[in-house]
């Protein structure tokens, strides 16, 4: 599992899969968000623009990733 610390109040859905390193660019993280491939909190995500927080996980490509504070 792979673990992000939030410097703000939240990071938005595709930045944090390029920073956790899962995908090499913005447009990458959009296509795989909108083909419905990435979880968050277990449930399917299709906004790039998802804003997440303290606690949640976003799961893609057999990759997990914990938001933290």
């Amino acid at each position: 599992m792979k673990t992000i610390t939030l410097r703000e109040d939240y990071i938005k859905l595709g930045q944090a899969l390029k920073a956790a390193g899962l995908v090499d660019s913005g447009v990458e993280a959009k296509i795989h968000i909108a083909s419905g491939e990435v979880e968050v909190n277990g449930e399917r995500e299709e906004r790039r623009g998802r804003k997440l927080y303290d606690g949640d996980i976003v799961s893609f490509s057999g990759e997990t990733i914990q938001i933290k504070k």
